[in-house]
């Protein structure tokens, strides 16, 4: 059995494919399989969904590895269900791993690199040629994720108020108002309070598309995402230099929507790593995180293999 499977479970849909021999014999989408954003029966159903979709268009009934990265890998109880479903689909070995490791291996297989993760949440994580990681951001949607979906529908929000205050003109609140249905400010403020809440993150596009259109609320939100997002990369950097004495630069790459289609968030964000760091290589294009699961998958059936022997 030499097909192995990969899973790249996001925040807001879950992607999965199936390579034998560098041939991928299927790839399907699913949603979340995140607890924490749809529920435990709702995750655990897009799970089998996204299983049963790919073993079908695979034409097969189990896999030599999987790989699994998800965002929440290391609460309580995630990996054990994910496996029991894995196990439910005839997986012969797997491991269930954060989602920014499968991102990290996407880019740099195995080796030295920093990656920048800016979607529904933000990371950064690097990793030494030692094998020696450091991070920076990452510290949830209330206490960080500077530079997040997240983050800018939030703060777009919270600056808009401010201007509202101040009598200063931004189309932001009437944007947010329109996109939740709420006609009355009172109404806008009483749902972005609420609990569990409405989708901050789903905010980033419209206001990207404000400050694209020259609103200086949404515009300055863009502007401080991006310094946020090249500031975890340049510490990153530095805690890589001191504490694993490198004097080589890393590589630098990317995932996610708010780079990946920001504009004026990417462009910022890569030219103040240029300014601060002109050796440093930046990756131009996204990382593929299912890449990543494939190819751990395909390390994992190795040494599976060379166990066997």
């Amino acid at each position: 059995m030499n097909a192995v499977l990969g899973i790249d479970g996001g925040g807001t849909r879950t992607r999965a494919s199936i390579v034998a021999d560098e041939k991928v014999l299927a790839f399907a989408e699913s949603g979340s399989i995140k607890r924490l954003r749809v529920g435990a029966q709702a995750a655990e159903e897009n799970l089998r969904a996204l299983l049963g979709e790919v073993y079908r268009q695979a034409a097969i009934t189990g896999v030599g590895a999987a790989t699994v990265g998800v965002a929440s890998a290391t609460m309580p109880g995630v990996t054990e269900w994910i496996t029991a479903v894995l196990d439910d689909f005839g997986v012969a070995r797997s491991e269930v791993v954060g989602d920014e490791v499968i991102a990290l291996d996407a880019a740099f297989k195995g080796g030295p690199g920093i990656l920048q993760i800016a979607g529904t949440g933000s990371n950064t994580i690097g990793r030494a040629p030692d094998g020696g990681r450091e991070t920076a951001g990452g510290w949830s949607s209330r206490l960080g994720d500077e530079g997040s979906g997240y983050w800018i529908g939030l703060h777009a929000l919270r600056r808009a108020l401010k201007a509202y205050d101040r009598g200063e003109l931004t189309r932001v609140l009437e944007t947010v108002g329109r996109i939740w249905g709420t006609p009355t400010l009172d109404e806008l403020v009483n749902l972005g309070d609420s609990t569990p809440g409405p989708d901050f993150a789903a905010l980033a596009p419209a206001i990207s598309e404000l400050a694209e259109e020259g609103d200086h609320v949404a515009a300055g939100v863009l502007q401080q995402a991006a310094a946020d997002l090249a500031e975890n990369v340049l510490l990153v950097r530095d805690k890589l230099r001191r504490r694993h004495n490198l004097t080589n630069e890393v590589p630098v790459a990317w995932i996610g929507s708010v780079v990946g289609k920001a504009r004026l968030v990417r462009e910022p964000f890569f030219a103040s790593l240029h300014a601060a760091a002109p050796a440093m290589p930046v990756r131009e294009t996204e990382v593929a995180g299912i890449d990543g699961a494939v190819w751990r998958a395909q390390r994992l059936a190795e040494a599976s293999q060379k166990t066997a022997q």
